[in-house]
């Protein structure tokens, strides 16, 4: 399925109904930085040392959720006699060498931040990843201190598409969740932000175009999207 962006007319009925955004929820990967990219790298470079290749497929079954179940999922869609868990460490490994030549912010990210910091809105990080890969990510562009709150896969019991991180978040900011903006890039974040009630964005990218975003209130082109900015001037 391929993601439609709402027609003008829609984006202004749109912009009528929106609640007040009190707050704003970053999901991380392929969202604040391109690390769909690096690992859908990673990933290829795993399965051509076993005679396979990386996949669309492969890369969406395994999207949004945390590692240990991403690699459940992706042994189950290639059909691989492997333990997920020594593939998780064996992509590790390649995963991070690629890190230092290949992250970088997704568009539109610092200007986003500076904007909603200007605003006074409080943030927060909610990530599928566990704690030390967000801390090695955050710490290559000094963002920890910027984002007091920050949640992991270690934060919650059920992982996405559970909503039991995005209603943690909402709980620590202090809002109501409908009063919470989510920015995700994945059907499986979608449909967790969306089940905890809040006021959901999604920002597709190359790997995610062709996810079901119907549960969105809109989906935007990047992080400076002009719905975005207007959503946080308001």
């Amino acid at each position: 399925m391929q993601a439609k962006v709402p027609s003008r007319k829609s984006v202004i009925a749109t912009m009528s109904e929106i609640p007040s955004i009190q707050a704003v929820c970053f999901d991380l990967d392929g969202l604040m930085f391109n690390t769909e990219d690096v690992f859908y790298i990673s990933a290829d470079v795993l399965l051509q040392r076993r005679g396979l290749r990386m996949s669309r497929g492969a890369m969406d079954a395994m999207l949004g959720r945390r590692p240990l179940e991403s690699f459940r999922a992706f042994c189950d869609y290639l059909s691989l006699n492997e333990e997920p868990a020594d593939l998780l460490a064996e992509s590790r490994v390649i995963f991070y060498e690629m890190l230092e030549e290949h992250l970088q912010p997704m568009p539109g990210l610092m200007h986003l931040l500076n904007l909603i910091e200007s605003n006074g809105l409080p943030k927060a990080v909610a990530t599928s990843s566990p704690r030390d890969y967000l801390d090695n990510i955050f710490g290559r562009f000094e963002l920890s201190q910027r984002f007091p709150i920050q949640l992991t896969a270690e934060s919650v019991t059920h992982g996405k598409p559970n909503p039991e991180i995005y209603l943690k978040a909402a709980e620590q900011l202090g809002v109501r969740p409908e009063n919470m903006l989510v920015l995700e890039d994945t059907e499986t974040g979608t449909r967790a932000a969306a089940a905890a009630g809040a006021y959901i964005v999604s920002v597709p990218h190359e790997h995610t175009a062709r996810h079901d975003f119907t549960r969105s209130k809109f989906i935007a082109s990047s992080l400076h999207d002009p719905f975005i900015l207007k959503l946080l001037a308001r």
